[in-house]
């Protein structure tokens, strides 16, 4: 258990951990379920440098929470976005080319648009509540990294030998439970956790719509870019409710 948690928080964080862990294929396969705690995990650090940061202009310190936000995760998903922007508009419908697409390492000009706007809302979300409300911080990243959870039991995963590739087997049950733990800690924020549960689901459901449409499943990349637009927008939703 605790190797599998370990692999989760080395995949979806840059935190340290033992390299040894990534030679235990099961323990790949079971972090699966451990998605939306280290989604929490991510929130409550950054929910702490915000609150180190509750006497600072709000303006500065959205800036500096979105820049630590980028830097704990590697821009992991962030690369997602851009590279499925591109693919989805460069690839003009066509399954092939926008696989072909995404596999290709240069950012066009709709991923750099991608990341600009997505990471804009973030500060502007952020920036325009008084504090940075603890809520948004805590719950965004967790629903983005439950919505992985999610799609990796539901959709088909179409890239062999991808990245994601040792998560397809992974154990239903106690990713079910865990996903049924995020739901309820959502609730149990009052109205502003389930508007964002009820956000997430509905950004869930209209890419994977997309995705299965255009590719059949889904890749690494459109998952990535599932994680972020899922962050902005509970973020968007939380700021303007």
């Amino acid at each position: 258990m605790m190797r599998s948690l370990l692999v989760a928080i080395g995949f979806l964080t840059r935190l340290p951990v033992p390299a040894s862990v990534y030679d235990d294929a099961r323990a790949k396969s079971e972090s699966l379920a451990w998605y939306p705690a280290v989604g929490l995990l991510l929130g409550a650090l950054l929910f702490a440098f915000a609150w180190l940061l509750r006497n600072t202009s709000p303006l500065l310190a959205s800036s500096l929470v979105v820049l630590v936000w980028v830097a704990l995760t590697g821009a992991l998903h962030l690369d997602g976005l851009a590279d499925s922007a591109d693919a989805w508009i460069g690839g003009m419908g066509d399954r092939e080319k926008t696989l072909t697409i995404m596999k290709d390492p240069r950012c066009g000009p709709a991923g750099v648009v991608a990341l600009v706007l997505v990471l804009l809302l973030k500060f502007a979300a952020l920036a325009s509540v008084d504090n940075l409300p603890w809520i948004a911080l805590l719950l965004a990243p967790m629903l983005a990294r439950a919505s992985l959870t999610t799609l990796f039991l539901t959709t088909p995963y179409v890239r062999s030998g991808g990245i994601g590739a040792g998560l397809t087997d992974a154990p239903r049950s106690t990713c079910v439970l865990a996903l049924a733990v995020s739901a309820a800690l959502c609730v149990f924020c009052g109205w502003s956790g389930v508007l964002a549960l009820v956000v997430a689901i509905l950004v869930f459901a209209l890419w994977r719509h997309a995705c299965l449409n255009r590719l059949g499943g889904f890749t690494g990349d459109t998952a990535g870019a599932l994680a972020e637009m899922i962050e902005v927008a509970v973020l968007v939703a939380l700021a303007v409710r």
